[in-house]
């Protein structure tokens, strides 16, 4: 699939701090109640740390009780990609970066309604703007 961002692994590197590299390039994943972003409840939009996509808005942030931040839908499903994973002897589905291919975390159908889905999103790989949000204006 082709990115609208393309970057070398050393532009990537120069780019991220060591946490945001290993998780958002390398699949990492951040402990659970470690992120900045797991008991965080202020109003406005998360981006993509990598590449500053729109993802997620705090209104569709709930609390999952799992660690990281959770939404029941992406804010801007247009830049929200999917994938299977089957890595860790797991079948999940992984949640990335249209934009740029960062892997965010991982969407699961055990969320709330009305979606039932729960985007579990690793705090390293989003950034809070509290500037912006897709409900309100630019």
């Amino acid at each position: 699939m082709s990115r609208k961002i393309e970057k070398t692994d050393a532009e990537w590197r120069a780019q991220l701090s060591p946490t945001q590299y290993q998780i958002a390039r390398q699949k990492g994943t951040e402990r659970a109640f470690t992120g900045e972003y797991w008991d965080f409840w202020e109003n406005g939009e998360y981006r993509c740390s990598c590449c500053g996509a729109p993802l997620f808005d705090s209104e569709h942030k709930f609390d999952a009780g799992c660690g990281w931040p959770s939404f029941w839908t992406a804010a801007a499903p247009e830049n929200v990609d999917e994938a299977e994973d089957r890595s860790h002897l797991m079948h999940r589905t992984e949640v990335l970066c249209r934009q740029c291919g960062a892997h965010l975390g991982h969407v699961f159908e055990d969320g709330p309604p009305p979606t039932g889905l729960r985007y579990c999103i690793n705090s390293a790989s989003i950034r809070f703007d509290p500037q912006r949000s897709s409900e309100g204006e630019d």
